[in-house]
Protein backbone atom coordinates (compact mmCIF):
# COMPACT_ATOMS: atom_id res chain seq x y z
CA UNK A 1 0.00 0.00 0.00
CA UNK A 2 1.38 3.42 -0.98
CA UNK A 3 2.12 6.00 1.70
CA UNK A 4 -0.63 8.46 2.58
CA UNK A 5 -0.20 11.83 0.84
CA UNK A 6 -2.24 14.68 2.38
CA UNK A 7 -2.13 16.65 -0.88
CA UNK A 8 -2.83 13.88 -3.41
CA UNK A 9 -6.01 12.09 -4.41
CA UNK A 10 -7.73 10.60 -7.44
CA UNK A 11 -10.62 12.99 -6.81
CA UNK A 12 -10.26 16.60 -8.03
CA UNK A 13 -10.93 17.99 -4.54
CA UNK A 14 -9.91 16.91 -1.05
CA UNK A 15 -11.90 18.23 1.92
CA UNK A 16 -10.71 17.89 5.51
CA UNK A 17 -13.34 18.08 8.27
CA UNK A 18 -13.66 17.42 11.99
CA UNK A 19 -17.04 16.50 13.44
CA UNK A 20 -16.34 18.62 16.53
CA UNK A 21 -15.70 21.77 14.48
CA UNK A 22 -18.64 24.18 14.16
CA UNK A 23 -17.00 25.80 11.13
CA UNK A 24 -16.73 22.46 9.34
CA UNK A 25 -20.38 21.77 10.23
CA UNK A 26 -21.67 24.93 8.54
CA UNK A 27 -19.39 24.34 5.53
CA UNK A 28 -20.72 20.83 4.90
CA UNK A 29 -23.84 21.62 2.87
CA UNK A 30 -22.29 24.33 0.65
CA UNK A 31 -19.53 21.86 -0.14
CA UNK A 32 -22.04 19.11 -0.96
CA UNK A 33 -23.79 21.59 -3.24
CA UNK A 34 -20.54 22.26 -5.07
CA UNK A 35 -19.99 18.52 -5.51
CA UNK A 36 -23.50 18.02 -6.91
CA UNK A 37 -23.60 21.04 -9.20
CA UNK A 38 -20.23 20.31 -10.78
CA UNK A 39 -20.78 16.56 -10.95
CA UNK A 40 -17.49 15.78 -9.22
CA UNK A 41 -16.41 13.39 -6.51
CA UNK A 42 -14.89 14.80 -3.33
CA UNK A 43 -12.35 12.93 -1.24
CA UNK A 44 -13.64 13.61 2.28
CA UNK A 45 -10.98 13.10 4.96
CA UNK A 46 -10.99 13.46 8.76
CA UNK A 47 -8.65 15.85 10.52
CA UNK A 48 -8.77 15.26 14.27
CA UNK A 49 -7.97 18.63 15.81
CA UNK A 50 -6.00 18.92 19.05
CA UNK A 51 -8.00 21.91 20.26
CA UNK A 52 -6.42 22.23 23.74
CA UNK A 53 -3.02 22.78 22.12
CA UNK A 54 -4.10 26.14 20.70
CA UNK A 55 -7.38 27.12 22.41
CA UNK A 56 -6.97 25.56 25.83
CA UNK A 57 -9.66 23.35 27.31
CA UNK A 58 -12.79 23.71 29.41
CA UNK A 59 -15.66 21.64 30.75
CA UNK A 60 -19.23 22.86 31.15
CA UNK A 61 -22.19 21.44 33.01
CA UNK A 62 -25.52 20.66 31.33
CA UNK A 63 -26.66 24.28 31.85
CA UNK A 64 -23.58 25.68 30.13
CA UNK A 65 -21.83 26.85 33.31
CA UNK A 66 -18.04 26.52 33.27
CA UNK A 67 -16.94 24.04 35.92
CA UNK A 68 -13.34 23.55 34.81
CA UNK A 69 -11.04 25.59 32.57
CA UNK A 70 -7.42 26.30 31.71
CA UNK A 71 -8.12 28.89 29.00
CA UNK A 72 -6.80 32.42 29.02
CA UNK A 73 -9.16 35.37 28.61
CA UNK A 74 -7.93 35.76 25.03
CA UNK A 75 -8.64 32.11 24.26
CA UNK A 76 -12.17 32.42 25.67
CA UNK A 77 -12.76 35.45 23.45
CA UNK A 78 -11.75 33.46 20.39
CA UNK A 79 -13.87 30.46 21.33
CA UNK A 80 -16.97 32.54 22.04
CA UNK A 81 -16.65 34.40 18.77
CA UNK A 82 -16.19 31.16 16.83
CA UNK A 83 -19.45 29.74 18.18
CA UNK A 84 -21.33 33.00 17.66
CA UNK A 85 -20.15 33.23 14.07
CA UNK A 86 -20.90 29.59 13.28
CA UNK A 87 -24.36 29.85 14.86
CA UNK A 88 -25.25 32.70 12.50
CA UNK A 89 -24.62 30.49 9.48
CA UNK A 90 -26.17 27.40 11.06
CA UNK A 91 -29.37 29.37 11.74
CA UNK A 92 -29.60 30.43 8.10
CA UNK A 93 -29.86 26.74 7.19
CA UNK A 94 -32.22 25.79 10.00
CA UNK A 95 -29.61 23.92 12.05
CA UNK A 96 -29.18 23.85 15.80
CA UNK A 97 -25.64 24.49 17.01
CA UNK A 98 -25.16 24.22 20.77
CA UNK A 99 -21.81 24.71 22.43
CA UNK A 100 -20.18 21.46 23.52
CA UNK A 101 -19.73 20.56 27.18
CA UNK A 102 -16.10 19.50 26.82
CA UNK A 103 -13.29 19.05 24.31
CA UNK A 104 -14.22 15.81 22.58
CA UNK A 105 -11.90 13.20 21.12
CA UNK A 106 -13.42 12.82 17.66
CA UNK A 107 -11.08 10.02 16.54
CA UNK A 108 -13.63 7.21 17.05
CA UNK A 109 -16.23 9.04 14.94
CA UNK A 110 -13.54 9.77 12.37
CA UNK A 111 -12.56 6.12 12.14
CA UNK A 112 -16.27 5.55 11.59
CA UNK A 113 -16.01 8.05 8.75
CA UNK A 114 -13.16 6.06 7.19
CA UNK A 115 -15.27 2.90 7.51
CA UNK A 116 -18.31 4.57 5.94
CA UNK A 117 -16.16 5.95 3.13
CA UNK A 118 -15.21 2.42 2.10
CA UNK A 119 -18.91 1.64 1.60
CA UNK A 120 -19.66 4.43 -0.85
CA UNK A 121 -20.72 8.05 -1.05
CA UNK A 122 -24.31 7.55 0.10
CA UNK A 123 -23.29 5.74 3.28
CA UNK A 124 -20.61 8.34 3.99
CA UNK A 125 -23.01 11.24 3.43
CA UNK A 126 -25.75 9.64 5.52
CA UNK A 127 -23.29 8.99 8.32
CA UNK A 128 -21.75 12.46 8.24
CA UNK A 129 -25.11 14.23 8.14
CA UNK A 130 -26.39 12.29 11.14
CA UNK A 131 -23.21 12.72 13.19
CA UNK A 132 -23.06 16.46 12.61
CA UNK A 133 -26.74 17.19 13.23
CA UNK A 134 -26.99 15.13 16.42
CA UNK A 135 -23.62 16.05 17.86
CA UNK A 136 -24.37 19.77 17.64
CA UNK A 137 -27.69 19.20 19.40
CA UNK A 138 -25.77 17.44 22.20
CA UNK A 139 -27.58 14.21 21.32
CA UNK A 140 -24.65 12.06 20.19
CA UNK A 141 -21.53 10.73 21.92
CA UNK A 142 -18.82 10.73 19.26
CA UNK A 143 -16.45 8.87 21.59
CA UNK A 144 -18.70 5.79 21.86
CA UNK A 145 -18.12 2.80 19.61
CA UNK A 146 -21.71 1.63 20.12
CA UNK A 147 -23.13 5.02 19.14
CA UNK A 148 -20.94 5.23 16.05
CA UNK A 149 -21.98 1.71 15.02
CA UNK A 150 -25.63 2.67 15.43
CA UNK A 151 -25.24 5.72 13.18
CA UNK A 152 -23.35 3.67 10.60
CA UNK A 153 -26.21 1.17 10.55
CA UNK A 154 -28.79 3.95 10.12
CA UNK A 155 -26.77 5.27 7.19
CA UNK A 156 -26.96 1.88 5.49
CA UNK A 157 -23.48 0.68 6.40
CA UNK A 158 -22.34 -2.78 7.45
CA UNK A 159 -20.84 -2.85 10.95
CA UNK A 160 -20.12 -6.52 11.66
CA UNK A 161 -16.35 -6.02 11.53
CA UNK A 162 -16.24 -2.40 12.66
CA UNK A 163 -15.03 -3.20 16.19
CA UNK A 164 -12.01 -5.03 14.83
CA UNK A 165 -11.34 -2.21 12.37
CA UNK A 166 -11.66 0.43 15.10
CA UNK A 167 -9.01 -1.10 17.32
CA UNK A 168 -6.74 -2.31 14.53
CA UNK A 169 -6.39 -1.17 10.94
CA UNK A 170 -8.72 1.80 11.29
CA UNK A 171 -6.90 3.22 14.32
CA UNK A 172 -3.51 2.75 12.68
CA UNK A 173 -4.69 4.35 9.42
CA UNK A 174 -6.23 7.28 11.27
CA UNK A 175 -3.23 7.97 13.50
CA UNK A 176 -0.67 7.71 10.71
CA UNK A 177 -2.73 10.01 8.50
CA UNK A 178 -3.10 12.63 11.25
CA UNK A 179 0.67 12.81 11.71
CA UNK A 180 1.17 13.22 7.97
CA UNK A 181 -1.58 15.87 7.71
CA UNK A 182 -0.13 18.09 10.42
CA UNK A 183 3.44 17.59 9.19
CA UNK A 184 2.25 18.76 5.76
CA UNK A 185 1.03 22.04 7.23
CA UNK A 186 -2.71 21.38 7.10
CA UNK A 187 -3.81 22.88 10.39
CA UNK A 188 -7.57 23.44 10.53
CA UNK A 189 -11.00 22.66 9.14
CA UNK A 190 -12.62 22.94 6.77
CA UNK A 191 -9.55 22.73 4.56
CA UNK A 192 -9.72 22.25 0.81
CA UNK A 193 -6.94 20.89 -1.39
CA UNK A 194 -7.15 21.41 -5.14
CA UNK A 195 -4.30 20.98 -7.60
CA UNK A 196 -1.96 20.47 -4.66
CA UNK A 197 -2.83 23.85 -3.14
CA UNK A 198 -4.36 24.38 0.30
CA UNK A 199 -7.34 26.66 0.98
CA UNK A 200 -8.48 27.05 4.59
CA UNK A 201 -12.08 28.04 5.31
CA UNK A 202 -15.42 27.92 3.53
CA UNK A 203 -14.96 31.49 2.26
CA UNK A 204 -12.75 30.02 -0.45
CA UNK A 205 -15.60 28.02 -2.01
CA UNK A 206 -16.14 30.58 -4.83
CA UNK A 207 -12.45 30.31 -5.77
CA UNK A 208 -12.58 26.53 -5.56
CA UNK A 209 -15.66 26.48 -7.80
CA UNK A 210 -13.82 28.67 -10.33
CA UNK A 211 -10.77 26.40 -10.32
CA UNK A 212 -12.86 23.24 -10.67
CA UNK A 213 -14.78 24.84 -13.54
CA UNK A 214 -11.62 25.28 -15.59
CA UNK A 215 -10.98 28.91 -14.67
CA UNK A 216 -13.69 30.13 -17.02
CA UNK A 217 -14.37 33.84 -16.80
CA UNK A 218 -12.91 36.25 -14.29
CA UNK A 219 -11.78 34.84 -10.93
CA UNK A 220 -14.08 35.61 -8.01
CA UNK A 221 -13.43 38.81 -6.09
CA UNK A 222 -11.89 38.29 -2.68
CA UNK A 223 -13.93 41.19 -1.25
CA UNK A 224 -10.98 43.22 0.00
CA UNK A 225 -9.22 43.66 -3.35
CA UNK A 226 -11.13 46.86 -4.22
CA UNK A 227 -13.03 49.39 -2.18
CA UNK A 228 -15.57 51.88 -3.50
CA UNK A 229 -14.41 55.32 -2.42
CA UNK A 230 -16.77 57.30 -4.63
CA UNK A 231 -19.37 57.95 -1.97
Amino acid sequence: MSAFDPFAAEAPLIVYIDYKSPYAFVAKDPTYELETQLGIEIDWRPLTLDIPSFLGSARLDARGKVVETNRTAQQWTGVRYAYRDARRYAALNGYTLRGTEKIWDSSVAHIGMLWAKQQGREVLKGYTDRVYERFWKRELDIESREVVESVLTEAGGEVAEFGTYLSGEGRATHDEAQSAIFDAGIFGVPSYVIEGELFFGREHLPMIRWLLSGRRGAPPDIAYRHFDTSS
